[in-house]
């Protein structure tokens, strides 16, 4: 699963530190069967790309992508067995162009970017992603990235802090967190997950009534996730490129988990489908059904859309 929250307790992590969501609609939609080729850009803890991998047989090939070394590596061991080729790269999913020349593959018969984080990631401190427990203030997914979210929060000008909460996360209290995070940086250095979510807190005026599900700090944290990581211009990237690397008929799918990654996903298929190049399958997004709610809470915000690439070459 792959999940957007920063604030998570460890009482509930999968027994894969990973439980994919909306396994079946993809798997069903991507039309995965014997002896495809099939790109998972986000193998993660290898939930989707084993599920893929059973059906595409000893013909088939999966190319298997992660920007994060340490879960590319756990994906391997666990689909070590799997009977079909697979292939596996330490990369984002924007180079997916270089990674398709490099494997040798012209075009792909199905492509799924399941835009979220693994549950392992939140709960490990070396990942700094999560405020539930005291870790260091890093956020970096792919060890390749330079800048930490430490980095942003202790250099950044306060506007244009204030500018990455509100463009990443629509956080309505941006400049009043940044006013906050600006004031108390210059009294010592803000190094620590625990300590920035307390100085978003007191930023936020509270309101009266039942407290909140969400965490105030939460918006935050994920706006900083994205920035670090180059979120909105790797899935912009991705979506530019991923049409172009399909087969006649091929299909893409792209799993989001928050109105920002939607939007942008939705606007894409639909610029390619007015140019010709793709046609929209689900034309709203198929979310989690009661059961999967039930089974798997974190999969509340997740949106699955889907596009198959048009039989005329554009």
């Amino acid at each position: 699963m792959k999940v957007p929250h920063h604030g998570t307790s460890t009482n509930a992590l999968p027994h894969a530190g990973h439980d994919p969501v909306l396994l079946n609609e993809t798997i069903e939609l991507l039309q995965i069967r014997a002896g495809l080729t099939v790109v998972d850009c986000t193998t993660g803890r290898g939930g989707h790309a084993q599920a893929i991998a059973r059906r595409l047989g000893p013909e088939g090939q999966l190319l298997a992508l992660d920007a994060d070394p340490r879960n590319l590596e756990f994906a391997r061991s666990r689909l070590a067995d799997i009977p079909c080729r697979t292939r596996f790269f330490q990369a984002n999913f924007a180079e997916l162009s270089d990674v398709l020349e490099l494997a040798g593959v012209q075009n792909a018969d199905a492509i799924l970017a399941d835009l979220g984080l693994s549950t392992n990631q939140l709960f490990d401190e070396r990942y700094g992603l999560s405020f539930a427990t005291p870790m260091p203030l890093d956020m970096r997914i792919d060890p390749r990235t330079t800048t930490t979210a430490a980095d942003l929060v202790n250099k950044l000008r306060e506007d244009d802090l204030a500018n990455v909460l509100y463009k990443n996360a629509d956080e309505r209290y941006s400049r009043r967190i940044s006013r906050k995070i600006v004031q108390a940086r210059h009294l010592s250095p803000i190094m620590t997950t625990d300590r920035l979510a307390e100085l978003v807190r007191s930023a936020i005026p509270s309101r009266g009534g039942a407290p909140s599900k969400i965490d105030p700090a939460t918006r935050t944290f994920m706006a900083l996730r994205m920035e670090v990581n180059h979120e909105v211009e790797n899935l912009r990237r991705l979506l530019g490129q991923a049409p172009r690397l399909l087969k006649s008929g091929g299909r893409l799918a792209v799993i989001s988990f928050q109105s920002t990654e939607d939007r942008q996903v939705k606007q894409a298929f639909v610029a390619a489908e007015r140019a010709g190049m793709l046609e929209v399958i689900t034309k709203k997004p198929l979310t989690p059904s009661e059961y999967e709610l039930a089974q798997n809470p974190r999969s509340r915000s997740a949106k699955l859309r889907v596009a198959e690439r048009r039989i005329a070459d554009c």
